[in-house]
């Protein structure tokens, strides 16, 4: 079998793979984009590489942002990048006096006279591949068609690329005047290379022989044309090395650093099955447990639905709104009942008048001979341009708008919180009025463009991506710095293998943060008031609207208890299948009603809303219970009704350091015995919402021969449940 030495240089968007025969010539180099899935990817690669060079053994060492803990899993040398970068422009290009490398989300450049000298990006991404691939999309396009049309500009115009929100801000514009797409790809190029050399070399000199290195600049040659351009360089002091793209990964291979040589395929073998990586970042609890607790979010929001009629068969005057977002425009025609006859909802492509007179073209082929339009507005952002194209009777102010909307459905309303797509606001009500406004400003953080845009560069929908994210088992904490910021949290998550779903999951935790306590500035959540209505396109994403949720309603258990009435009953002497039976009854009606404690055979404690648990208990007696008590307590405890208290609680338990047991622990939210420590901090939270399995648990530990129970503290009720669940074994307590 051959032995060849290998590279590998993980990205924070990409993985590259070198292969060098004994000569150290290239005999294998791919470069492919990781998703987010950096151990598949890599997989991929190897596959490739034994299709190439049949079955044979690799001398394999990394480099790169997102190796660090990759390498250390798979037992391979690390080398450090600019080490590598070094290394490979020694062997092709000794002459060179700095290079510049742009990746994904890296930036850098190196100096190499004068004693070698790096200079990166930090937490910013702007000015960087992914930075490209935003103003991409928002061009309708990619970043080769960025490149295809810049070959043609005739005019650059000045766009900042400290982020994609500071360059969106200065493109839109553009677009509605009518700025070419070919002037507007050299400009985004050209900010690009403003951003790098301002940003990065901060007034030392860029001169002599000059290397371009990294994806975009050997992907993108345009690119490439607007720094030699800048920079004034020549054909002499350009230096376009073969493979720009795979120069850090070449460097790797020719790395001295001793490496074991692995077979292709038991590389492959481990990476499919999965390679166990160390985590640096926090998670945060799943947003959903599971596909019922995902059903019964949506069961409760589907109730708040705009009533909708027949426009075929509407006869009378009816009501036009028009409402021209930064990103979207909409239509709605209304009724004189306020019946929904008619909607639209589209991205404007920066046209928002095309856009609307499409959507008029096919409401005028739509309206019947009866439906008289009696009346017409606009607001939004083109509140008066749209007023004055289609002639409409008025414009409305856009908070007064949305407060209109919200007193609609919810007269006792208080606050409205709305996150478009570029642009988040925060109306407070008093008596009905507007009494605060909060809004974005400068940035745009956070929006509904910045997940769209993140979706799209991790090869995935809008839609798509919020839908990875509604069961992540572990979301990543990416803090409450503007999203823009946040970049730098995503590429370690992406380090540390994480999953698409959990950075989806994330970053829906994230926006929520940054709305509430970083654009509008709460102290806490509890600050919104106790009637709120959201509205905008971004809270069509579930994971969004569950993350506010959670954020919320994140109080301690006594004010989650207050926030819907609740209470608790004790039922003696029904069997347990009747008491579960009756509580699904009751809960099919629109009530909260759960068994919520199996203290022995014959008693259960039922727990859910006030209403709820009262028509229990009379279906309790009819069915024959002996005694169907309500209980004073201060909620409903072990119920749904105990979620908004779910977030704190978790938090707390996982601030709290557990130790493997020294004997299993058995846990009364399933009635099974557990040692490790994370699925016994697991199940204690779960405990909050749901049943206390206290009569399986007994037997369960009766079964496994348990014969002794002592019950600790003060009161002896736990040792005569135990006696009613197995009158064989001892039961005694102790102070």
């Amino acid at each position: 079998m051959k032995t060849y030495q290998a590279g590998i240089d993980v990205g924070s968007t990409t993985v590259k793979l070198v292969v060098l025969d004994e000569n150290g010539q290239m005999i294998f180099g791919q470069y492919q984009r990781h998703l987010s899935h950096t151990q598949r990817a890599l997989s991929d690669l190897l596959k490739q590489a034994r299709a190439a060079l049949g079955e044979c053994a690799l001398e394999l060492r990394a480099t790169g942002s997102g190796a660090i803990n990759l390498a250390k899993a798979l037992g391979i040398p690390f080398v450090q990048e600019v080490v590598a970068v070094a290394q490979a422009l020694e062997r092709v290009a000794p002459q060179v006096d700095v290079a510049i490398e742009l990746g994904g989300e890296d930036a850098k450049i190196i100096y190499f006279k004068g004693g070698l000298e790096e200079r990166m990006n930090g937490v910013c991404a702007g000015g960087t591949g992914s930075f490209i691939d935003q103003m991409a999309a928002l061009l309708q396009t990619d970043a080769s068609g960025l490149d295809r049309e810049a070959a043609h500009y005739q005019q650059i115009y000045p766009i900042a690329a400290r982020c994609g929100v500071f360059a969106k801000t200065d493109i839109q514009p553009l677009i509605n005047e009518g700025a070419t797409k070919a002037d507007l790809a050299a400009s985004i190029f050209q900010a690009v290379v403003n951003q790098t050399i301002s940003g990065l070399a901060c007034g030392k000199p860029i001169r002599g022989h000059v290397a371009f290195l990294g994806g975009p600049l050997h992907f993108l040659p345009q690119l490439k044309a607007a720094f030699i351009r800048t920079l004034k360089l020549t054909d002499e002091t350009t230096i376009d090395p073969e493979n720009s793209h795979l120069f850090a990964a070449t460097g790797a291979a020719i790395d001295e650093t001793p490496a074991e040589a692995q077979p292709l395929s038991a590389l492959i073998k481990r990476l499919d099955s999965g390679v166990q990586m160390d985590f640096e970042l926090k998670r945060l609890p799943a947003l959903f447990e599971d596909e019922a607790d995902l059903e019964a979010f949506r069961t409760r929001h589907h109730t708040a639905v705009v009533p909708r009629g027949d426009l075929a068969t509407y006869n009378g005057d009816c009501f036009l709104g028009f409402d021209a977002g930064s990103t979207t425009t909409k239509l709605a025609l209304v009724g004189e009942k306020g019946e929904l006859l008619y909607s639209f909802y589209a991205n404007n492509q920066g046209n928002p008048i095309k856009t609307a007179m499409q959507a008029v073209h096919t409401l005028r082929e739509a309206l019947p001979a009866g439906a008289h339009i009696a009346r017409s507005c606009s607001t939004g952002y083109g509140e008066t341009l749209l007023k004055s194209a289609f002639s409409l009777d008025e414009g409305e102010v856009e908070t007064i708008a949305h407060c209109t909307a919200a007193s609609f459905f919810d007269p006792k309303v208080d606050c409205v919180l709305d996150i478009g797509g570029q642009d988040m606001k925060c109306i407070k009500l008093k008596n009905g009025s507007v009494d605060t406004i909060l809004l974005n400003e400068a940035c745009s953080s956070g929006c509904g463009s910045f997940l769209e845009n993140f979706a799209n560069s991790m090869g995935y929908t809008a839609e798509g991506f919020a839908a990875e994210a509604l069961f992540a088992p572990a979301p990543v904490d990416l803090g409450t710095r503007c999203t823009v910021f946040m970049n730098s949290n995503v590429k370690q998550a992406q380090k540390e293998g994480a999953s698409v779903s959990d950075i989806s999951a994330g970053l829906a935790y994230s926006v929520i943060k940054n709305a509430l306590y970083k654009v509008i500035k709460l102290s806490d959540a509890s600050e919104l008031g106790s009637h709120v209505v959201v509205q905008g396109g971004t809270f069509f994403n579930e994971a969004v609207l569950r993350a506010f949720e959670r954020i919320s309603g994140a109080q301690v258990m006594q004010k989650a208890c207050e926030a819907q009435p609740s209470t608790m009953a004790a039922i003696i002497a029904l069997p347990d299948e009747k008491v579960e039976e009756i509580c699904a009854q009751v809960s099919a009606e629109g009530e909260v009603c759960v068994a919520a404690n199996y203290n022995c055979p014959g008693q259960i404690v039922i727990s859910g809303s006030i209403e709820g648990i009262n028509k229990a208990c009379e279906l309790m007696k009819a069915a024959g219970a002996k005694r169907a008590l309500p209980l004073k307590v201060g909620g409903a405890f072990h119920s749904p009704l105990m979620n908004p208290a779910k977030v704190e609680l978790e938090a707390a338990i996982n601030a709290t350091e557990f130790h493997t047991p020294k004997c299993p622990v058995y846990q009364n939210v399933d009635a099974l015995p557990h040692t490790d420590p994370a699925e016994i901090k697991k199940n204690l939270v779960a405990q909050l919402t749901a049943s206390v399995r206290w009569t399986q648990t007994v037997k369960n530990m009766v079964a496994d021969g348990a014969t002794d129970f002592t019950e600790c503290g003060p009161g002896a009720v736990l040792q005569g449940l135990i006696k009613k669940i197995d009158g064989n074994v001892s039961a005694h307590g102790i102070a």
